[in-house]
């Protein structure tokens, strides 16, 4: 299993453009195996299978990775790690809060930052409305909330100047059109995930 799941690690990052070291490819490899054993008592994710956790969360996350270019970054309603731990491994230098409300997820993050020495990563356990945090540079959510309301938890946390990178499947014509005046749109990213049929899309908003 371990070769296959070597195999399709590889050929994802060659399509998604990402040159990973060895110490890299081997930290996400043990994070799959891990949030499969895990996943068993700790029902982390719906996706019970490496195969499928590789290409629907390993790969996925690791598509954004281009446009997360910053200091700090914040993952709101971070569940199992994602994308902020593959993030976290694809880029050392940048410091990264893992946020969830579920402290069964947050212990399982606390053992992924000791078992792959991600000296990089803080795991927050709380809601995003009602934590204290510093401010970020970059928020994101993947599949956690509509664009109005992660505006209005999460925008508090979001520096001058900031970014709002948010996962999304289908293109969020209805979600477009939101209250805040804080932040405006800045684009609309078509993301091409290996190995992923379904549509995905990626929102940039400003804090102005």
């Amino acid at each position: 299993m371990a070769s296959a799941l070597e195999s399709q690690l590889k050929n994802g990052c060659l399509a998604l453009n990402i040159d990973l070291s060895s110490e890299q490819e081997n930290k996400l490899l043990v994070y799959v195996e891990l949030l499969h054993k895990w996943n068993k008592v700790y029902n982390l994710t719906s996706v019970r299978e490496p195969a499928e956790m590789m290409s629907r969360h390993i790969l996925d996350s690791l598509s954004i990775a281009l446009y997360m270019t910053a200091d700090t970054l914040l993952d709101v309603g971070t569940g199992a790690g994602l994308p902020g731990i593959p993030l976290a491994i694809l880029q050392p230098d940048m410091a990264v809060t893992l946020l969830d409300s579920n402290s069964k997820k947050t212990r399982f993050l606390q053992q992924m930052k000791t078992e792959l020495s991600l000296s990089n990563v803080s795991v927050v356990h709380g809601r995003v409305e009602e934590v204290t945090l510093e401010k970020f540079a970059i928020i994101t959510a993947r599949a956690f909330a509509s664009i109005d309301d992660i505006i209005k938890l999460a925008g508090q946390h979001c520096e001058k100047g900031g970014q709002l990178v948010l996962m999304k499947g289908q293109y969020p014509t209805d979600e477009l059109v939101f209250e805040s005046s804080a932040f405006h749109l800045q684009d609309i990213i078509t993301l091409d995930v290996p190995e992923c049929e379904a549509e995905r899309h990626l929102v940039r908003l400003i804090k102005d």
